[in-house]
């Protein structure tokens, strides 16, 4: 066991260890944009306003004792005010304060926000088919491109799933969660990817949480091809990646 000391060392907190280390911030370098910017000229689909019609399932008690990871889903669509719903609940902005920090549905180290949603959308209502990018300050959606076959990519990015194969490709749409480290590293230098990882785990927490409120099921993917689906998202791989995918959908009786 002792090949793993030296990985195990980022788990911990160790912070009096880098008080010496300027960052970025202490530099006076200029704060990374929160958000990515995108031609105006982009097709952009409007998204339903966030309210309490999309819930079917109040009782918080009960979504987080009904949450189970979910790898059999039905054919039955997701509607666009669902899907509305599920993005407010892990990347909707609720406020801003003074300095431009924002404040979300999901908590973030120094309020850095890592992350860019993106959207494998395979059966939603009212929405074509493809990938997709969220804008979570307009909450609407940046159509990114179409993708043939789209089922069949899926299943080819989400490689062996252990104890459900090709699960991913019959799912309503698959949440792919990019991060951009620097947000994070311009304030927290060397600690900011133990910080990333961590504020991650709270995005996914609320779409299963929030999908288990409009009665979907939710399943985390942490294994796919990283080049594959960097490239299918246009992201360059090193400055801006992805970290993380989930699959949703409406569940099948087994």
């Amino acid at each position: 066991m002792g090949r793993y000391k030296q990985q195990r060392n980022f788990l911990k907190s160790n912070f009096s260890e880098f008080k010496k280390i300027k960052t970025d911030k202490m530099k006076g370098i200029p704060q990374p944009s929160i958000v990515k910017s995108y031609n105006s000229l982009s097709n952009i689909i409007n998204l339903p306003k966030v309210s309490r019609n999309a819930v079917k399932k109040e009782n918080i008690y009960e979504c987080i004792k009904g949450r189970r990871s979910t790898r059999f889903y039905s054919d039955q669509s997701m509607t666009l005010e669902e899907l509305s719903y599920l993005l407010w609940a892990t990347q909707g902005i609720t406020d801003t304060n003074n300095a431009g920090i924002t404040f979300r549905t999901v908590p973030s180290s120094g309020g850095t926000h890592s992350f860019e949603t993106y959207l494998f959308i395979m059966k939603v209502e009212g929405i074509h088919n493809g990938v997709y990018r969220y804008l979570p300050v307009e909450h609407k959606l940046l159509f990114i491109c179409e993708l043939n076959n789209i089922e069949d990519m899926i299943d080819t990015i989400t490689l062996d799933q252990p104890f459900v194969p090709n699960f991913a490709k019959k799912a309503a749409v698959i949440f792919a969660w990019s991060a951009i480290p620097y947000r994070s590293e311009w304030k927290f230098d060397i600690t900011a990817h133990k910080k990333i990882l961590i504020d991650i785990g709270h995005v996914c927490q609320n779409l299963y949480l929030a999908s288990e409120s409009v009665e979907a099921g939710t399943c985390a993917i942490g294994i796919y091809d990283q080049k594959m689906v960097d490239e299918l998202l246009q992201l360059d791989g090193d400055e801006e990646f992805v970290i993380y995918l989930a699959a949703v959908g409406r569940p099948r009786e087994q």
